[in-house]
């Protein structure tokens, strides 16, 4: 509620941080910048792309593209400009001609793969589980 005097209510005791359903939850801020495969698969393989001192090296876009099929230019475009934007990967120009642009995981883009690497690792323990539920739903409502 909000009043001319004091402006926005203050959350109550079961709202604000942690609580999903209040809209200011950093989590659901999350969710709405992460929540694509594109970002997701991004994070990936700039994570994998490691030079032997194993800390997260730079990625060309082309190279980008390659590694993930089906991506088109606009929105592997679209998924780097937000990731820079929040700061999680880092993008460098090489002023040649035409420039080069690589990219990199910043510290914050790496602590968010950890987080994302667990997401993979239950996907793969539960999608077959997930998909015969799908299927079996399928079956019950007739199609």
């Amino acid at each position: 509620m909000t009043s001319p005097a004091t402006g926005p209510a203050a959350p109550g005791p079961a709202r604000g941080r942690g609580d999903v359903f209040d809209p200011h939850c950093p989590t659901r801020g999350l969710l709405d910048r992460i929540g694509t495969k594109w970002t997701s698969m991004a994070v990936k393989v700039l994570a994998e792309h490691t030079p032997g001192d194993h800390v997260p090296g730079e990625v060309r876009f082309g190279e980008l593209r390659r590694r993930m099929p089906g991506v088109s230019q606009k929105m592997l475009s679209v998924t780097l400009r937000n990731l820079v934007r929040d700061g999680l990967v880092a993008r460098r120009v090489e002023p040649s001609v035409p420039p080069a642009v690589h990219y990199r995981l910043t510290p914050l883009g790496r602590s968010l793969e950890e987080v994302l690497a667990a997401v993979r690792t239950w996907a793969e323990e539960h999608m077959a589980e997930v998909d015969r539920a799908n299927a079996a739903s399928r079956e019950d409502d007739g199609g």
